[in-house]
């Protein structure tokens, strides 16, 4: 495991985006940096109390679940958190806007799974590593995109940030074989040996090469033809 030490709190988890500098209304991105060895003691990550929140936009709907984190590490040196990583598990990502025992859950289910998203079965799992933090300040990083209008527009950036960040999260996310890093604001509460954040932000899914149903191909986006490019995506982590 590696690290970067910083002042305050910290922690992370989150998904990634495959190309360089910002893009309006998503976080922050670049190409993955290196990240420093841990100092301090380590904690574990409460898998059972822990995930990744996400939310998918068509003009004709939503849907929403979780993915599960199934590991992770925390350094603790003093109040600072002086590096962090997590594992998602993909094949066991949730949807919860609809019942298990629907028909409509194995398709659209096996769907995500397969190569149009999250090419599951070449790669089932995804990592976060921390790479550095800082404390949070207002400014024109958090910037919302103006999206196509219908029924089910996805929410905003401003509208995903939790109340009251405490700090800018930097780390490497490596999904579909793709490493970069991105930057979010997050609050963070470290109680002795108890570590817990939350975040939430939105992506661009198309920067991991999740491109069914593009909306910048869409001929006649009046048609509803096409699946929002922005994905709302949240995480809650703790670790004890």
């Amino acid at each position: 495991m590696h690290l970067i030490k910083t002042t305050g709190l910290l922690l992370a988890g989150a998904l990634l985006v495959a190309s360089c500098g910002q893009k309006g209304g998503t976080v922050e991105t670049s190409g993955a940096k290196e990240v420093a060895q841990a100092t301090g003691k380590t904690i574990s990550v409460n898998g059972a109390e822990s995930k990744v929140l996400w939310t998918g936009y068509k003009p004709a709907g939503k849907h929403y679940g979780i993915i599960p984190v199934t590991s992770g590490e925390i350094s603790l040196e003093g109040s600072d958190i002086t590096s962090g990583e997590f594992t998602f598990d993909i094949t066991a990502l949730e949807i919860h806007d609809m019942e298990k025992t629907e028909e409509s859950y194995g398709k659209l289910h096996g769907h995500l799974q397969s190569p149009d998203f999250f090419d599951a079965a070449n790669y089932p799992k995804a990592t976060f590593e921390v790479t550095s933090v800082e404390p949070f300040s207002a400014n024109p990083e958090v910037e919302d995109k103006e999206e196509f209008k219908t029924d089910y527009t996805p929410k905003l950036l401003s509208e995903q940030m939790v109340d009251e960040p405490t700090h800018w999260i930097s780390g490497n996310l490596t999904m579909r074989g793709t490493t970069k890093n991105i930057k979010f604001p997050a609050a963070i509460k470290i109680e002795g040996d108890a570590v817990s954040a939350k975040a939430g932000f939105n992506i661009d899914r198309t920067d991991w090469g999740l491109s069914y149903g593009d909306e910048s191909t869409a001929v006649d986006k009046a048609k509803d033809k096409f699946i929002y490019n922005t994905v709302n995506v949240g995480f809650e982590i703790k670790a004890n």
